[in-house]
């Protein structure tokens, strides 16, 4: 089976496929972070992870869509949807600045697939969170924030 594992990951599957593999039981979440490596999800600010993920600067884009209410009643379980219009998108994260590790999420895309991503995310207390897309190997951003009424991190 570790063999099967893997190949699905030296094949460049995308996170999308790598959580259906979580959800099932064929992969573990420490698996599935080393598939972009671990540094990305252990960075402690926004910068660290634009590092880690070898962003340079990104873009500011209107191209770029945060769906997500203006306040979430309880921080444990915040919806948040990306959409990206912009054409060749390869991947999206998800950042929330005020959250001890930024990097919720980051789904690598093939070229099939919608750039259309929907979560749900814990935030301890009101930030900003940055919709980070990857599209013809650059980067552009989204930001918003969204006020939190009951922290989702432990209060």
């Amino acid at each position: 089976m570790n063999k099967d594992r893997r190949k699905v990951l030296k094949a460049g599957a995308g996170l999308g496929l790598l959580s259906a593999l979580m959800a099932v039981g064929m992969i573990s979440p420490q698996q599935a972070q080393a598939a972009i490596g671990r540094g990305a999800f252990d960075a402690k600010t926004i910068d660290d992870v634009y590092k880690a993920l070898g962003v340079a600067a990104p873009t500011a884009s209107d191209q770029v869509v945060i769906n997500a209410s203006d306040i979430a009643e309880n921080g444990a379980v915040v919806p948040i949807g990306i959409r990206s219009n912009l054409p060749n998108t390869q991947a999206i994260a998800l950042l929330v600045e005020r959250n001890p590790n930024p990097l919720a999420a980051h789904y690598d895309l093939t070229d099939m697939a919608v750039a259309d991503i929907t979560m749900r995310v814990k935030m301890g207390q009101t930030s900003n969170v940055v919709a980070l897309v990857m599209a013809d190997g650059k980067f552009f951003s989204a930001t918003k924030e969204i006020k939190i009424t009951l922290g989702g991190c432990g209060g």
